[in-house]
């Protein structure tokens, strides 16, 4: 591991702290810049992660002298391929800013730059991508049995809808339309069990680019009903295979690492109105509906989007879209990705029985009391 020594001035010292040695400091120095590393993994540019280092070090009062060097540089380089990535912003005046978004207040992005956070209102942004060396930073994807989860670097919402719409498909019944997502390259789909439920003719139409860019409709039938959850609302799908055609996965998130205020963008067909992007943020990431956890963002979810795919700001699915509250604007629900990863690495346990279209166990609710007072005994 290559080393790289930084001097530390120490801003606050502890006169009643005495160590018997100085390897004493650097064991405690170590460990303590593990634990750092360890909370940060992934999610903070390495200027950040160094500067919280040094924080905590002073904080903790672990440095009795004027400088420490600390040794941090070549374990988060080993690291760098999950650290997040940085964004450039191009602004309005001419100006450009390269950082990582550490959250959005109203109409205000917090940018770290490395040596301080900036505020850059969003009305002086004239566009936004990647950095160059997080373009070439390569991408580590984790396959399961049945789907794909990596931690993307952050892009804008017309990239990644770009670059992830063909894996949202239009899931059509007798009854009634809807979303879902291809999980896979062998044509496994996500979508919700409100969406097929007690239908058996299922039918998904794929959006795929042309030679030229623009999306060709194909509508594939005979789709394969794979498992069914009525208690989690999912359902997995076997679209069958296309001789001239192949499927387009999109990627699990890899942590369940959400926040309020988090940008989030759906895609789906409300309404019938095909590959529809609404966007938006997470309003609560765990709001209760009848003992099971949702997430609740502002991105606008209307009858159709039921199945498709809730991203995150890297093109990560975070949810799965399955209803919002009526007579009310902004308040739109996702099932969370555990509940996925529960549902999918366990889907024999939910497997689909072609005779009965109604699979997996019913519970009715008990009858209400009608008369008030204490139970019987």
């Amino acid at each position: 591991m290559r080393i790289t020594l930084t001097a530390v001035p120490a801003m606050t010292l502890d006169p009643f702290l005495n160590y018997e040695s100085m390897s004493e400091i650097y064991v405690r120095i170590i460990s303590l810049l593990t634990h750092v590393c360890q909370l940060n993994f992934g999610r903070h540019s390495l200027n950040r992660s160094i500067l919280m280092c040094r924080t905590l070090l002073c904080q903790s009062a672990f440095v009795a002298c004027q400088f420490v060097v600390i040794s941090i540089a070549g374990y988060l380089a080993s690291c760098s391929s999950a650290i997040a990535l940085a964004d450039v912003f191009d602004l309005k005046t001419g100006n450009r800013i390269e950082g990582d978004v550490l959250k959005q207040q109203g109409d205000v992005l917090l940018v770290d730059i490395g040596i301080d956070v900036v505020k850059v209102p969003l009305s002086q942004i004239k566009s936004r991508s990647a950095s160059k060396e997080s373009a070439n930073v390569p991408v580590q994807v984790n396959k399961h049995k049945l789907y794909r989860t990596a931690e993307l670097p952050r892009r804008s919402v017309k990239e990644l809808t770009e670059k992830f719409g063909e894996g949202v498909v239009l899931v059509q019944t007798p009854g009634g339309l809807g979303s879902g997502f291809i999980v896979n390259e062998s044509g496994f789909c996500v979508t919700n069990y409100h969406v097929v439920e007690k239908e058996t003719r299922i039918s998904t139409t794929i959006f795929h680019r042309g030679s030229e860019g623009e999306f060709n409709r194909r509508r594939v039938d005979d789709v394969r009903i794979v498992a069914l959850n009525p208690f989690f609302d999912l359902a997995l799908l076997q679209i069958p295979a296309q001789k001239d055609m192949a499927f387009k996965p999109v990627f699990l998130a890899s942590e369940d690492d959400l926040q309020e205020g988090e940008e989030v963008f759906a895609i789906g067909n409300p309404l019938g109105l095909e590959r529809s992007v609404s966007q938006g943020i997470i309003g609560t990431k765990n709001r209760n509906f009848k003992g099971q956890v949702f997430i609740q963002t502002t991105a606008e979810i209307n009858p159709g989007n039921s199945g498709g795919p809730l991203f995150n700001a890297r093109g990560e699915v975070i949810g799965v879209t399955n209803m919002k509250l009526l007579f009310a604007e902004g308040l739109g629900f996702a099932i969370p990705t555990p509940y996925l990863k529960l549902f999918l690495d366990n889907h024999e346990a939910f497997a689909f029985d072609r005779n009965n279209p109604n699979s997996g166990f019913r519970y009715l609710d008990p009858p209400s009391r009608k008369i008030a007072g204490p139970s019987p005994e």
